[in-house]
């Protein structure tokens, strides 16, 4: 870079913090002790339609104050879809921090989450540990009610094609040319989108987790997951002795639902009578795949459920959990999944109980769900112009490294694919994931992004079996 325009960058960058304040108001976030800039812009509810209905957007920016701070912002492209960006800053932080000296770190919530127009179903929220699918399902379909009542209620709006348009405006309204994207699980689907729709004001993208914009349902890899621990602990003497033939319990369990069982609540300690169902019992196991430590503790889980104790599956998939920072709105969440997945001819279903229990849940939630219509060049992937990092676990239950392998592929000779085999949902957590992720951003040529020191990355191996002192002096579960 000459000296002349490098001066003209950093000149721009001075200009743009000018134009950022001026956009935005000092404001308090709970999880930050020193004051951030919030602001908000208006958009139309329904894009073809601009005189008609608005939507406030809201974002929080947490402002480099370097003094020779750059003028390409980080945005955080938050998860679910239904988590609110705004709420998980603090994670961002923790995870983009390092950035955040140079750059400014952006945090939209996306339309139909958090202050944006949200679409929350407090009804799906209650602590009633001993609600069954049939109550769970009626909560929903009052929530869809309740929603479409609502000034913003036209439940059709919300597609990632039209998110893509508010993280457009917020863009503008804070002068930034160009953007770096950090998308995390569904948070990658947007930053795909919103490089087929402004590629030219994308600098950087990283996808932690990628979910291709033709993924059916997340419960696609569910199977193929557990399938691995039941191979592992085959293969594994310790987990062999202590659970012997885990794929026969597993299917054992699954034959003995339904059943009633007196549960104690795991974080109250009330008894509670609750029916285990077939959907119940495989959405806990799909909760404790997506990290390795929990995933390690499944083989004592099941096999414990196989002999009528629901108690450490329950309290290992937070089932009775208050919501978090990182809780869905369901509204926004089916508002998505209904149009962009179901409107399209479902794959060959490969049998698992796992996908057949996704199909019927997300076909009864979705019948009577309005459904947008979703452009077809949406589900398209055209070779990227900017730098691309792609991050996978080998045994991520929803997003695996076949998904990485496919979308890197389509992208082109910009793409570089980093897969952790025996790594869980979610890269970014790893200290020298955040640093590869800082040097890719940060450099300040292509070529040098493209070829980011990595030797950091180690193929780690897969966590053992979890098993209790008794079992390890008794050899039993």
């Amino acid at each position: 870079m000459s000296a002349i325009s490098r001066a003209g960058w950093l000149l721009s960058g001075l200009l743009f913090s000018g134009a950022a304040a001026a956009q935005t108001t000092a404001c308090r976030h709970p999880d930050f002790p020193q004051e951030v800039r919030c602001g908000v812009v208006q958009q139309p509810l329904n894009p073809d339609q601009p005189a008609g209905t608005k939507v406030d957007i809201h974002y929080v920016v947490l402002p480099s104050q370097d003094k020779n701070k750059l003028p390409d912002a980080v945005f955080l492209l938050a998860g679910g879809p239904g988590q609110s960006a705004i709420q998980l800053a603090a994670a961002g932080n923790g995870m983009l921090g390092r950035l955040n000296k140079r750059r400014d770190l952006v945090f939209v919530d996306q339309r139909g989450t958090g202050k944006s127009a949200g679409l929350q179903c407090p009804e799906l929220e209650k602590d009633d540990f001993s609600s069954d699918d049939d109550v769970m399902f009626q909560r929903m379909e009052q929530c869809r009610i309740r929603l479409q009542k609502l000034p913003h209620g036209q439940l059709d709006q919300y597609i990632t094609s039209i998110a893509v348009k508010d993280l457009e405006a917020v863009r503008r309204q804070q002068g930034y040319a160009q953007i770096n994207l950090v998308g995390v699980s569904y948070g990658t689907r947007v930053g795909l989108e919103y490089l087929r729709q402004f590629p030219a004001q994308v600098r950087r993208l990283v996808l932690d987790g990628v979910v291709p914009p033709d993924m059916r349902l997340p419960a696609e890899d569910n199977a193929a997951a557990v399938d691995g621990i039941f191979r592992f602990c085959e293969q594994d003497k310790a987990c062999n002795q202590a659970y012997s033939d885990l794929k026969g319990q597993w299917n054992h369990l699954l034959q003995s639902l339904p059943q009633k069982v007196n549960l104690q609540h795991p974080r109250t300690g009330q008894m509670h009578s609750v029916t285990m169902r077939t959907g119940s019992v495989t959405a806990m196991v799909q909760r404790a795949l997506y990290v390795p430590s929990q995933t390690a503790m499944l083989p004592y889980a099941i096999s414990r459920a196989a002999h009528g104790d629901f108690l450490p599956m329950t309290t290992l998939s937070g089932a009775g959990n208050l919501p978090g920072a990182a809780s869905m709105s369901y509204g926004m969440h089916y508002a998505v999944w209904c149009s962009e997945a179901l409107q399209r001819p479902a794959a060959k279903n490969d049998g698992s109980i796992f996908m057949l229990q996704a199909e019927e849940n997300y076909q009864r939630i979705c019948k009577n769900w309005p459904r947008a219509r979703v452009p077809e060049a949406f589900y398209t992937i055209a070779p990227s112009p900017v730098p691309v990092l792609l991050l996978s676990g080998g045994i991520d239950p929803v997003t695996p490294t076949r998904h990485g392998d496919k979308v890197a592929k389509a992208l082109g000779q910009k793409t570089l694919h980093i897969s952790v085999q025996h790594a869980g949902h979610g890269m970014l957590m790893n200290a020298c994931i955040r640093d590869v992720n800082y040097r890719f951003i940060h450099a300040k040529e292509e070529k040098d992004a493209l070829a980011v020191d990595q030797r950091c990355v180690k193929q780690i191996p897969r966590p053992l079996a979890w098993m209790p002192v008794q079992a390890k002096a008794e050899g039993q579960p």
